[in-house]
């Protein structure tokens, strides 16, 4: 067996790399490390928009999506969960996104197994959430499988939201980007509601303008677009 420095080193510097992503993200739950922070003030009027902004029953499974990736969508999905939690409503998170999860990694989370084993039938969906917030459940997405999109759209999906639906106030699903892969319409088509995350450095007028095509042509409720990364007026 080639014990090399060289390969021990690699090995050790990937897990380092890793460690410092997930620490990182965990910043990015700001939320829950500086609640009286502007940012948090800013998640804090998403959530009365949710509250007050539709009439009669506000939307419980609210899918957040974007045009592309890196544009903040699981970052605005977990710091939503955690102040619909401060207001004490009983809230799920769960990570969609089979081709590149990150919600585990802003709770502090493994991602052993997950989503993909409940969609599977290998777990209910009790057996695979934690609470590393009080308030809030996650369901990390799991091992990523082969065909994400054919496993989103066996109507396991469904099953297993109504299973639960009577259980919490808010259902968040972290789905992969709309522009991207299909998994985002699949899921969309199932939820009350799309959240649209856009990048407001990098997210093109073209972009946003396909994905809101793309997401009306199943039949999904646009709530609303939610602008990330804005910079304050002292960093203009």
């Amino acid at each position: 067996m080639d014990r090399s420095p060289r390969k021990i080193g690699s090995r050790r510097a990937r897990v380092e790399d890793e460690a410092n992503a997930q620490d990182e993200r965990a910043t990015r739950l700001v939320t829950n490390l500086d609640p009286m922070s502007a940012v948090s003030e800013a998640y804090r009027a998403l959530r009365t928009n949710l509250f007050y902004a539709f009439s009669g029953e506000p939307p419980k499974v609210i899918v957040l999506t974007s045009p592309d990736t890196g544009e903040g969508k699981s970052t605005v999905c977990a710091n939503l969960g955690v102040v619909l939690a401060q207001a004490g409503k009983n809230s799920l998170i769960i990570d969609c996104d089979l081709r590149d999860p990150a919600i585990h990694k802003f709770f502090g989370l493994h991602n052993l197994y997950g989503f993909v084993d409940v969609l599977a039938g290998v777990y209910s969906l009790q057996e695979t959430w934690r609470e590393p917030v009080e308030g809030i459940k996650v369901v990390t997405a799991g091992h990523l499988p082969p065909n994400p999109a054919e496993l989103l759209g066996t109507g396991r999906f469904s099953e297993v939201l109504v299973s639960v639906w009577h259980e919490f106030d808010y259902i968040l699903v972290d789905s992969p980007p709309a522009g991207v892969v299909s998994d985002a319409a699949i899921l969309a088509a199932q939820g009350n509601g799309v959240l649209l995350v856009l990048d407001a450095q990098k997210t093109r007028k073209g972009s946003v303008r396909q994905t809101i095509r793309d997401l009306q042509a199943v039949g999904a409720k646009l709530l609303g677009t939610v602008m990330y990364n804005v910079k304050h007026p002292r960093e203009w």
